[in-house]
């Protein structure tokens, strides 16, 4: 979904321009949420809405957490495009947030440590929305894929060890989480 100049500049919100933008892009292409099948739009909505609820959160935050797998989820879509759209400081967000590995990097592990390495460099704004985006992704997997969550749990800790400058009590509640999973039941 492309606005024009003239809708992009008419009054719309920041991040209502940009909720419009990712449930389009990501709408789509036919994409869902695993586990559940719900649009894809609910995961962003979720971190949206607990990126707004940081103290020192900001619209241009609230909008890269709308659009913070735009670039590596929907063909088409490039960093240029989004800068027209919602400017340079969304896009330095987006681009932060996203994976920089390829399939032809290695292994899971290979790629993993990639994208660590790069989030390791993001803002704090950046590592915010990430913490916010592995919370969501935490409910979700933990309540639907058992086998799976032990490797989603040892890298989001890796990813959190990496990211001091996230919001800090969405980096407590990450730690808390890991903590409470680690601990035998």
């Amino acid at each position: 979904m492309i606005l024009s100049g003239a809708e992009a500049s008419n009054g719309v919100g920041l991040t209502v321009r940009a909720e419009a933008f990712a449930r389009a892009a990501h709408g789509g292409q036919g994409q869902v949420r695993k586990y559940t099948g719900d649009p894809y739009a609910v995961h962003l909505e979720a971190v949206a809405a607990r990126v707004a609820t940081v103290p020192a959160s900001s619209e241009e935050m609230v909008a890269a957490a709308w659009l913070h797998d735009v670039l590596e989820d929907v063909p088409g879509v490039t960093p240029e495009q989004l800068e027209a759209q919602f400017g340079a400081a969304v896009r330095d967000l987006v681009v932060e947030l996203t994976d920089v590995s390829r399939p032809e990097d290695g292994n899971r592990r290979v790629r993993k440590a990639l994208d660590r390495d790069h989030l390791a460099q993001a803002s704090a704004a950046g590592q915010t929305i990430k913490l916010a985006d592995l919370l969501d992704n935490a409910v979700s997997i933990l309540a639907h894929d058992r086998a799976f969550s032990t490797t989603f749990l040892r890298e989001m800790a890796e990813l959190v060890q990496v990211m001091p400058h996230g919001d800090p009590d969405l980096r407590q509640e990450a730690l808390a989480l890991l903590a409470q999973r680690s601990r035998p039941a």
